[in-house]
C-alpha cells in the first residue's frame, strides 16, 4: 500500500496540504489512528498550531510525524507535553491522547475556563512517534530498532544479556536498541529535538508519554529507568501525588519510579530528563510514563492474547470506550497543576526534607 505522503525533507503543514493527505488516506484499510489525527489536525485550524516534524519510510510508503501546539505562544510558559504510539503495537496510547486532544479542542471552542488557561499555558501533543511500527504492527519502527531502548544512556547493573532491558544483537530480537555508536532513529530525534524546542524553554514542564502492556494496574511511573538510585525531584513528585491523592481520593494509578519494576537501557526520557539537568540545573521538567495495565484486557478477553496487538490493547469496544474516558481527569489534572503549581512545587526547605524523607521510605527502601 503507497500512502502519498511527502518524501523527507518536503513535510506539508499547511491545513489544505494536510487536509489533501487526509482525502488520499480516507477508505483505506488497516491505520485508523493516523486518518483521526489528520481529521482533528484539520479541525484544529484557527484553534492550535499543527507542524509536520518530517516523515519516516518504509518501502514506497511514507508517513508524517505530527506535532501540535496549543496555548501560549510564549516557550518559557508553563505546558504540558503528550505522546503517544511510542511502541508500534501500542495502539491505545496514541487513541487516548488523540481522545484528549478532541476533548481539548471543544473546550477550546466554548469554555472560558479552558480559553483563559490557554493564554498563560500551553499543551504540545506528539500522539503518534512511529507510524510505521504502527502501520506494520510491531513495536519497533521499520529498522527493528525500539525506540524507548534508543538513546546513549546505559543502564546501571543490567546484565548484558538481559534482552528486555536493551541489546545490541539483532534487530530481529524484540528491545533493539540500534548499532552502538550510530545516531538516535528519525522518529526518536524527532521526539528528543521537539522536546528540546518546546519543553525545555518552560518555566514548568511535565510531560506524560502514554503506553501499555505491562501489569494488571495502570502505573504512572517516573524516572529513572537507567537505576534504582532515587530521582532528584521526588519531593516534587511526592507533593504531586499528594495533591492528586486529595483531589481524586479514587484514583486508579500506582504512582511510583519506573525502576521499582525493571530497569533499561536507552530510555529516551532518562536522556531527555539529564540532558535538560546539565542546561537548566535547578529547572522543573518531570517526565512521567502512563503504563496501562493490559493484562487485564487479557484476563478478561484471552482470546485476543493469540493476536499480535492482544497483548497491548483493550479489544471489546465498551472495554477502549472505558480506557479513552478514564484518563481524562489525569490529563486534566496535570494541565491543572501546571496552571497553579503553587502547592506542589514552592517548597520551603524544611518541607522538602520531609517529602524527600516519605519518597525515600515508599518507593527506595526496599
Amino acid at each position: 500500500m503507497n500512502f502519498p505522503f511527502p518524501p523527507p525533507g518536503e513535510a506539508a503543514s499547511s491545513p489544505a496540504a494536510l487536509e489533501g493527505l487526509l482525502d488520499q488516506l480516507e477508505g483505506k484499510p488497516g491505520f485508523p489512528e493516523l486518518v483521526d489525527l489528520l481529521s482533528l489536525a484539520v479541525q484544529l485550524e484557527g484553534l492550535a498550531r499543527v507542524e509536520v516534524l518530517g516523515t519516516v519510510s518504509h518501502g514506497r510508503a511514507s508517513f508524517p510525524l505530527i506535532a501540535i501546539r496549543l496555548g501560549a505562544e510564549d516557550r518559557t510558559t508553563p505546558v504540558l507535553a503528550l505522546f503517544g504510539g511510542v511502541h508500534g503495537l501500542e495502539r491505545i496510547g496514541t487513541r487516548i491522547v488523540l481522545s484528549y486532544l478532541r476533548t481539548l479542542m471543544e473546550l477550546a471552542r466554548w469554555d472560558r475556563v479552558t480559553r483563559e488557561m490557554l493564554k498563560t499555558t500551553r499543551i504540545v501533543l506528539f500522539p503518534l512517534v512511529n507510524p510505521v511500527g504502527m502501520y506494520l504492527q510491531r513495536r519497533s519502527n521499520g529498522n527493528g530498532v525500539d525506540l524507548m531502548r534508543n538513546s546513549p544512556v546505559r543502564a546501571q547493573r543490567l546484565d548484558r544479556w538481559h534482552l528486555f532491558g536493551g541489546h545490541r544483537i539483532s534487530p530481529r530480537l524484540p528491545w533493539y536498541q540500534g548499532r552502538e555508536g550510530e545516531p538516535m532513529e528519525i522518529e526518536a530525534q524527532a521526539l528528543c529535538d521537539f522536546v528540546r524546542r518546546e519543553v525545555f524553554p518552560a518555566q514548568l514542564a511535565l510531560a506524560v508519554d502514554v503506553h501499555s502492556g505491562y501489569g494488571k494496574l495502570d502505573r504512572f511511573w517516573f524516572p529513572y529507568a537507567k537505576t534504582r538510585d532515587p530521582f532528584p525531584h521526588v519531593p516534587e513528585v511526592v507533593a504531586l501525588k499528594q495533591l492528586l491523592d486529595k483531589t481524586y481520593p479514587h484514583h486508579i494509578y500506582r504512582i511510583e519510579p519506573q525502576s521499582t519494576q525493571y530497569v533499561t537501557h536507552g530510555d529516551l526520557w532518562d536522556y531527555l530528563y539529564e540532558e535538560f539537568q546539565a542546561e537548566r540545573p535547578g529547572g522543573h521538567f518531570i517526565p512521567f510514563t502512563l503504563e496501562l495495565g493490559s493484562w487485564l484486557w487479557v484476563k478478561k478477553n484471552w482470546r485476543q492474547v493469540f493476536f499480535r496487538s492482544g497483548a497491548f490493547n483493550p479489544w471489546l469496544p465498551h472495554r477502549e470506550q472505558r480506557t479513552l474516558r478514564r484518563h481524562m481527569i489525569l490529563f486534566d489534572f496535570l494541565y491543572r497543576a501546571v496552571q497553579s503549581p503553587e502547592p506542589w512545587l514552592d517548597l520551603g526547605d524544611a518541607m522538602r526534607q520531609r517529602l524527600l524523607g516519605h519518597g525515600l521510605r515508599i518507593w527506595y527502601a526496599g
